[in-house]
Formats: C-alpha cells, structure tokens, sequence
C-alpha cells in the first residue's frame, strides 16, 4: 500500500501559520515525522496562498527536499505552478496531484509528466462534471486511462481517484466509490487506485472511525494507494489490518512488524 502523506497542507490553519511566518523548523518536524510513520510520499500543498502560491511551494520543497529522502508530491490545482515547481525537486520520483479531464490541464500537465517520468494523480472529474455513480466513475477512469497511456506515460504510473462524497448527504456515496475501485482495478490492468478519506465522513461524529472504516472496505476492493495521515496510529493500524484480511500481507509479517515497532496499539 502506498502512502501519500498529506499534513503539509496550507488548508490546516497550523501549516499555513508556519508557512505564513517562514517556521522552518515546524515543516522540517512535520516531514521527518511522516517519513518516520512510514510515507512513501510527502504531499505539499501552499494553494491557500492566492497570488503567492509558487513562492510559499518553493520555500516548502527546498525545506522538505533538505529535511527527508521521502519523494515530494506537488500538490496544486494551478498548472503553471506544478511546472515551475517540478525542477526543484531533488528526491524521485516525483508525484504530481492532480490531473482531470479539463483538456487545459491535460494539455500542460502530461508532457511534463512524461518528461519528468512522473507518478500522476488523476481524479474522475471533468471540466464541468465530478463523477457520482460507479458507471460514471469507471468511464471517467477509462478516459484518463486511454489519455495518460497516450501521452507515453506508463500505466503503473497512473493513480486514479475515484472521488468519495460524504454519506450525510448521499447514504451511497461509499458504496459507489468501493465498487468503481473494484472494477477499475479489474478492468484497467496495472493501473492504481488512490483516495483521500476525510470527504467520506464530512458533516458526521466520529469522523476518525468512518474513516477507518471506509479504508478497510476499500483495501478489500483493491484500494493500493491512499492519502492519509500516517502519524495517526489507530488509523495506520486500520490500514495494516486491512491489508491481511484482504489477503495482501503474507503471513502477516508486515503487521506482526509494524505492531512490535509500536507503530499501532
């Protein structure tokens, strides 16, 4: 399972403060303490900073590139910053979050992809339309799929977010995601499927626990990559433990592992 690290985020008001007052120290812990919890990649994000979004990314990479050997994902929905950011990025590979169908998007941002050999997140959305039902999700994926694959970027390098809404308002919404990341896998071979959890349990108590929940399930349906928070014991114990009654942990060692290092109670 692949771990995107998602707490340096300019959308948390303690992040943007720290970005904000140029705290180096603050954003060096956070890195070294998600690269130490286990991240594959260290999701960076400065979008909340409108008009100064490439200065705040660039003061963010040079810290985390000196902080951590954990490879850098570029978090922004502006194009023109993932390019003028891709350069400083110093460990690799690199992952780009996050392409659409927006054809403006695609057009700026594959060939950079390609050209950095590039891991890319791709959400089923489009110009105008987010993706709610498991055939819309599936055919969106196909799209992104048939698109990313012509640009010369391998399969294995496309992560597809099928996008997850919140159950208080859609009682479906979790069951639409879980089956549109069953068939994606199924359908589109050597192709990854991505999620970030949080939007799941919007507007409920216990956010924590549906999130958990919601993980477990999606590791069964061949979830292989996440976004989440990996410092988060009970919420990376969840992911252990979905990974062995999903079958994808021989033996269980790498629970056994992960729980005699303290890393879940």
């Amino acid at each position: 399972m692949l771990i995107v690290a998602e707490r340096i985020n300019s959308s948390r008001k303690h992040i943007a403060q720290a970005i904000k007052t140029e705290n180096t120290e603050f954003i060096k812990s956070e890195a070294k303490a998600q690269a130490a919890a286990g991240a594959d990649f260290i999701d960076i994000n400065a979008g909340t900073f409108v008009g100064e979004e490439i200065e705040r990314l660039t003061w963010l990479i040079e810290i985390v590139n000196n902080a951590v050997e954990t490879p850098i994902c570029l978090d922004s929905p502006d194009p023109k910053v993932i390019e003028a950011a891709l350069p400083l990025v110093r460990n690799s590979p690199v992952m780009i979050n996050s392409i659409t169908l927006d054809p403006h998007r695609l057009e700026t941002l594959l060939p950079l992809v390609a050209e950095h050999k590039a891991k890319v997140i791709a959400l089923c959305q489009s110009e105008t339309d987010m993706a709610e039902t498991a055939d819309e999700k599936v055919k969106m994926a196909e799209a992104l799929v048939e698109r990313v694959t012509e640009a010369g970027i391998s399969i294995g390098d496309l992560y597809i977010d099928p996008l997850v809404y919140p159950v208080s308002t859609k009682a479906t919404s979790a069951l639409d995601t879980l089956e549109a990341i069953e068939r994606i896998m199924h359908e589109f071979t050597g192709v990854h499927t991505i999620c970030g959890l949080t939007n799941v349990s919007y507007g409920l108590p216990s956010r924590k626990l549906v999130n958990r929940t919601f993980l477990v399930a999606a590791i069964s349906r061949g979830l292989d990559a996440v976004i989440l928070d990996p410092t988060d014991s009970a919420l990376y114990g969840a992911l252990k433990a979905g990974q062995v009654i999903a079958g994808k942990d021989e033996y269980c060692l790498s629970y056994i592992t992960d729980f005699r290092n303290g890393r879940f109670e």
